[in-house]
């Protein structure tokens, strides 16, 4: 049963680190908005084809718009920050369940 346990925890600890750096990839975008960027460099194009999708389905879901602000990644910061304190936790909880 060790395998499971160490599968789980394996999992949790790569959950964790994709969730991080998708999460500076959206504060990237946020910063991004702020100024005026060049649409054709790449770095650019990948933030926003990256995020795009994640946060359009949010905008089209919550059309919330406070005086132009918008307010998505905001949503997808409270969101990863759901998904790290819940399923990753729950991961390495679980994973110690099976290391006993």
């Amino acid at each position: 049963m060790f395998v499971i346990g160490y599968l789980l925890e394996a999992s949790a600890k790569v959950l964790d680190v994709l969730l991080n750096i998708y999460l500076w990839i959206v504060v990237a975008r946020a910063v991004l908005s702020w100024v005026n960027p060049d649409p054709y460099n790449p770095i650019v194009r990948f933030i926003h084809s990256v995020t795009e999708p994640v946060l359009g389905r949010i905008r089209s879901m919550l059309p919330i718009h406070f005086g132009g602000i918008d307010v998505s990644p905001i949503v997808v910061f409270l969101a990863i920050i759901f998904l790290q304190n819940f399923v990753v936790n729950t991961l390495h909880r679980l994973a110690m369940t099976f290391l006993r």
